[in-house]
């Protein structure tokens, strides 16, 4: 007996578009996260403060946890005059594998005049056959302060997983007083085994030391007040940059992020005097 069947329409999950807008202002002594905007799965619950009411910290949330092929996410931060922010997220991100489009991830920042921002997230895990493009635009006030981490993860070794498909993009540029003072572009072809790195320095700033066969970029930067203990060089008496890229396979990832980790406790512990 035949029997006619019905075609199935199979439902396939739609690429993210997500987009959260944050501006922190000084009201007082106090740090308030005085406007937040989203748009799709991006997002913050409340402003936090346990270091008191002078440092806002926020943790930015993405419901879906993983960003797949097709997603395009934005994150705005604006940290007006003398405000004090910190952001980090609840957890690992994860960068899916990936049919062929990429995912996206844009991060735009802009710090005032005696302001501070800090992003401190957790890691990036970018899975096999990952295809991540993730870019960076920093505009810091000339006596703005920043501190900034990325750790990326390639593949997931404990689990036997490596990173052989897929690719990864880095586009960072990082301004103070609209000029350039760092220029960073990367691309890593794991199926070819091929990577491609340019960095420009507009002002002399130390850094790119390889960080192991298994890394692919680890560029590091640090301007410091005078008489800090932090190697590097100061591109301004109330200067505190330092930016850290990471790619590195997860079992070198815990003791890359755990010696960075020592730098930036140092540099936060001190308020940037």
């Amino acid at each position: 007996m035949n029997l006619a069947v019905p075609s199935l329409d199979l439902n396939v999950a739609p690429a993210w578009q997500a987009r959260l807008a944050l501006d922190f202002q000084r009201r007082d002594a106090a740090t308030i996260l005085a406007r937040r905007e989203h748009f799709g799965p991006l997002r913050v619950q409340k402003a936090l403060y346990p270091e008191g009411e002078g440092v806002c910290h926020v943790i930015v949330l993405h419901p879906p946890s993983g960003i797949a092929g097709g997603d395009d996410l934005h994150i705005g931060v604006k940290v007006d005059a003398g405000a004090h922010a910190l952001l980090t997220t609840p957890g690992a991100g994860k960068w899916y594998r990936s049919a062929g489009p990429w995912a996206k991830q844009r991060l735009d920042f802009a710090v005032g005049a005696d302001a501070t921002l800090e992003w401190l997230p957790q890691e990036n895990i970018v899975f096999d056959a990952a295809r991540a493009d993730m870019q960076s635009r920093i505009e810091l006030d000339a006596a703005a302060r920043f501190i900034g981490m990325d750790v990326l993860c390639l593949g997931r070794r404990a689990s036997g997983e490596t990173f052989a498909h897929g690719a990864l993009q880095l586009d960072t540029r990082v301004q103070r007083g609209g000029q350039p003072i760092w220029l960073e572009r990367g691309r890593l072809d794991a199926a070819g085994r091929r990577a491609a790195h340019r960095t420009r320095i507009a002002r002399r700033l130390p850094g790119g030391a390889a960080a192991g066969k298994r890394c692919a970029v680890w560029h590091y930067a640090a301007a410091r007040s005078a008489g800090g203990a932090l190697s590097g060089a100061c591109v301004g008496s109330r200067a505190a940059l330092v930016f850290c890229f990471v790619a590195a396979a997860a079992s070198r990832a815990d003791r890359a992020r755990r010696a960075d980790a020592a730098h930036l406790e140092h540099l936060r512990q001190t308020r940037w005097n």
